[in-house]
């Protein structure tokens, strides 16, 4: 009756005249005890329980059994707590006992919770139960306990035979239900793996519904988990998917996709690799494998894969598929695009470069071949595989990257290190003295700074070559400029100098040094032991105040001018005297080193001679730029053309800054101007300087637009008759007397006793005189003013040129720098230098039509 739950009678027959009634005993107290249990009555049941110990007699192994009935009775009366606790007092208290029993137990009451849980929906307690039910030692598939404890089958009508098979399902659905998929997958693998044939034929239908619910379950939980960047979770689910057998190359994609993400390369090649067996005309295994090499630095590997992916997108039946085609490049694409920014870097580039890891000199050639070798342009290579790669600008970031180059400013000392002393040699394995340890030292500083590229100009030039000097005077200003790093070595400032020491430095004085300071973006000084000057870490010298200051005190430089350098022919004057302390070795190096602050190349020619080097340079200026600001100087004149200096150094007197009229000057002037000079002769006289074309040269001669005067007498002043320079009181028409210094003789003449070579004062003609700005002019409304002169009935155009007009005239009536000429031939003209600048004045600005306005030929 107790297997049937039939408490009531259950509990007659215990008391029954077979039972305790006629002959108490172990086995009617044990079946009171139960049946008092299946009613409910507890401690009436204990009590029973307690009896029947009593006719154990004292036998170990039937108390035991005893407590592990009473264990189950409880446990069925909902005294689980009580009932688990009893069992494992069981187990562990009373070692010489059946403690098998007790598990066996424990397992049937786990299962039977767990089945009442998930009865109730609790699946994570059912699961819980479960996995303790199929934890115990000693559930086993083969082992016969169904047999070995047939008391507790026939007592409470256990199943035993099937125990293990119901722990490993119920665990199975309960994982699944609380979505643990990949548990549940685990736990039915090991449960599929131990089950013998004839137990996987009895649970065949059930295996099959769940290995389908998991399997769709654990695709659309992958699927999710994969796009919401939860690759840990993705890759568990696929796994799980994987491992109920299934073979879809998407699922292996996915996984591949998933290990790509946690940065597992080789895991995810494989994975690869198994979509490739999977499906082979598929693109997807291909594209997957190229990413896996790539990311693995398989650089090689990966590009030939991607090669094959792209064959069978070409192949693809599937129109859409084909599409795909069109947003990606082929390698040898890619190469050309990087080939052309490797050009386009390398055109800023000296010719010859120091490899800093090598130590070997590298031409132009030597440099590409070494980077299509290296590990940056295998991965360029092999990562640009879109269309729209190739205009994002890294191909060209990568390529300036790895052509940093770091180049050597320096003063050249008696013994440095030549083309052919390093030449296919190995520059650190060299004897280092002299200029191979500062090339060493330099080589090791920018190295250790990262820049894999070092020039120094004593041994990258190939000096025999006239064609190779020749693209490099024209191209140094342009290499410094582009470089990322200009390292200074001042060879004569020692360790631990003070701040001064810079400024007192003689490559302040050096002709070379002075567009290599200029030219970089980021400069850093180091003293003679190649330590940093100062002591200073920051990146780039420029930046600091302390040393710019210094550079200030010694070029006499504005710091941010010394910052802030652009090449060009704006402000030329300025950096001609900027230029003109500076001294060189070779004499037409004074003008070689200043092509590039100027942006001109022009040949160089050695032994041309400096005043030849320095003409040909000032010609082009003034050519170039039409700024006459190049002809103001003081001292000798050039052979090349006497209105151009013989050296560099009669640029360093700045130019004669002329004094300014305020707003209000102007205007009085013009007003004046207004009453006395016709309207018509102004614009005419206006009018013809407008017209005068820039000044330019041409075979040495220079033509230049001008004002002229006339001179009309030179007379020596009275003094020593051996004294130089000597001093002429000169008189032209329509200047104001003026004196004029210099070491020449001149012929001294009047009007009353003329010579046939005639003299002239010219002011040359600038033409930004006529960009002035105007400002308006006040309303004047003084009765006194004689408008009889102004015109009438004239266009706002007319009246404006008409204001310019005179301006300009009121202008032209100020102090200026004239030029003295003496004729040679007819129409040519010969510059007379004097020792200071020639101030020149017109004595009646009104008196435009005497002036001659034209262009004179100087020789």
């Amino acid at each position: 009756m107790a297997r049937k739950h039939d408490w009531d009678h259950a509990l007659q027959d215990a008391i029954k005249v077979k039972s305790i009634s006629i002959r108490p005993s172990l086995t009617g107290y044990i079946s009171k005890g139960i049946a008092l249990c299946g009613k409910g009555y507890i401690r009436d049941a204990r009590a029973a329980f307690d009896v029947a110990s009593i006719y154990a007699d004292q036998d170990s192994q039937t108390i035991h059994f005893l407590l592990l009935i009473k264990s189950i009775a409880l446990f069925g009366a909902d005294q689980h707590d009580e009932a688990i606790l009893l069992l494992k007092e069981l187990t562990t208290g009373c070692p010489n006992a059946d403690t098998r029993a007790c598990h066996i137990v424990h397992a049937y009451l786990r299962v039977d919770l767990g089945i009442k849980a998930l009865d109730g929906a609790r699946h994570d307690e059912a699961a819980d139960h479960f996995t303790a039910a199929v934890h115990c030692s000693a559930l086993s598939l083969k082992s016969d306990i169904h047999n070995i404890y047939e008391d507790l089958v026939v007592l409470f009508g256990w199943d035993l035979k099937y125990l293990w098979l119901t722990a490993h399902q119920k665990r199975c659905d309960a994982l699944l239900r609380i979505g643990r998929l990949p548990d549940a997958v685990q736990s039915y693998q090991y449960m599929m793996d131990t089950s013998d044939v004839v137990t996987k034929a009895k649970c065949l239908d059930w295996s099959n519904d769940f290995t389908e619910q998991c399997r769709t379950l654990c695709l659309t939980s992958g699927d999710a988990a994969l796009a919401a960047s939860n690759l840990d979770g993705a890759i568990d689910l696929y796994s799980a998917v994987i491992n109920l057998n299934c073979t879809s190359d998407v699922v292996f994609a996915n996984r591949s996709k998933a290990k790509l993400g946690k940065m597992l390369w080789e895991d995810a090649l494989q994975d690869a690799q198994k979509v490739i067996e999977l499906n082979p005309s598929s693109h997807v295994g291909y594209q997957l494998t190229y990413a896996a090499l790539r990311d693995a630095q398989r650089f090689d590997e990966a590009i030939d894969a991607f090669t094959i992916m792209l064959s069978k997108l070409d192949d693809a039946p599937e129109a859409h598929i084909r599409d795909l085609r069109r947003q990606y490049v082929r390698p040898s694409q890619v190469e050309d695009a990087i080939q052309r920014a490797v050009w386009n870097e390398l055109e800023y580039s000296p010719l010859r470069l120091l490899n800093t890891s090598t130590g070997m000199l590298c031409d132009r050639a030597a440099q590409i071949s070494t980077f299509k070798t290296s590990a940056e342009y295998k991965e360029l290579l092999s990562s640009v595989t879109k269309r729209s790669d190739l205009r994002t600008g890294r191909i060209k970031d990568v390529v300036a990257m790895y052509f940093r180059c770091a180049l050597l400013s320096h003063r050249w000392e008696e013994q440095e290190a030549l083309l052919h002393d390093i030449q296919d040699k190995v520059v650190y394995e060299l004897n280092g003295l002299g200029g191979i340890a500062k090339l060493q030292s330099f080589c090791k500083v920018a190295r250790d700074a990262g820049y894999r590229w070092a020039w120094m100009d004593t041994c990258c030039i190939d000096k025999r070559s006239n064609t190779e000097v020749q693209e490099s005077v024209n191209s140094m200003f342009v290499w410094y400029r582009h470089s990322a790093l200009t390292i200074v070595y001042l060879c004569d400032v020692p360790p631990s100098s003070r701040p001064g020491a810079l400024t007192r430095s003689v490559w302040n004085e050096r002709g070379w040094t002075f567009q290599e300071f200029l030219a970089p973006k980021v400069v850093i000084f180091y003293q003679n032991d190649w330590s940093l000057y100062l002591g200073d870490r920051s990146p780039n010298h420029k930046e600091s105040h302390v040393i710019m200051k210094e550079l200030e005190n010694a070029t006499g430089i504005n710091a941010r001018a010394l910052v802030t350098f652009h090449p060009g022919m704006s402000g030329a004057r300025e950096k001609l005297q900027w230029a003109s302390k500076r001294v060189t070795t070779v004499q037409e190096d004074i003008a070689y080193a200043l092509f590039g602050i100027f942006g001109i190349m022009l040949p160089v020619i050695y032994g041309e001679k400096k005043q030849n080097a320095l003409g040909r340079l000032l010609q082009e200026i003034v050519a170039r730029s039409g700024d006459i600001t190049v002809l103001d100087w003081i001292g000798q004149p050039s052979e090349f053309n006497s209105c151009l200096p013989a050296q560099i150094t009669s640029y360093t007197t700045p130019p004669r800054t002329p004094p300014s009229l305020s707003e209000d000057n102007i205007c009085t002037q013009v007003s004046s101007l207004r009453r006395t000079v016709p309207t018509a002769l102004a614009l005419r006289f206006y009018g013809q300087l407008e017209q005068l074309r820039a000044p330019r040269f041409a075979n040495c001669r220079l033509h230049l637009p001008c004002i002229s005067f006339r001179v009309t007498e030179v007379r020596r002043r009275r003094g020593p008759t051996q004294e130089t320079p000597i001093t002429y009181h000169i008189k032209a028409e329509g200047l104001h007397n003026l004196l004029i210094t210099t070491e020449e003789t001149l012929v001294q003449f009047s009007r009353e006793q003329p010579i046939r070579q005639t003299f002239l004062l010219v002011r040359p003609w600038n033409r930004d005189l006529h960009r002035v700005p105007d400002f308006a002019e006040p309303n004047f409304t003084d009765n006194t003013i004689d408008d009889s002169n102004k015109s009438t009935g004239g266009s706002p155009a007319e009246e404006e040129r008409g204001s310019r007009a005179l301006r300009l005239m009121v202008r032209l009536g100020q102090p200026f720098d004239a030029f003295l000429l003496a004729q040679q031939h007819v129409g040519e003209y010969e510059r007379i230098a004097s020792d200071h600048h020639i101030v020149a004045q017109v004595q009646d600005i009104t008196s435009v039509d005497n002036m001659d306005i034209g262009a004179v030929e100087i020789l």
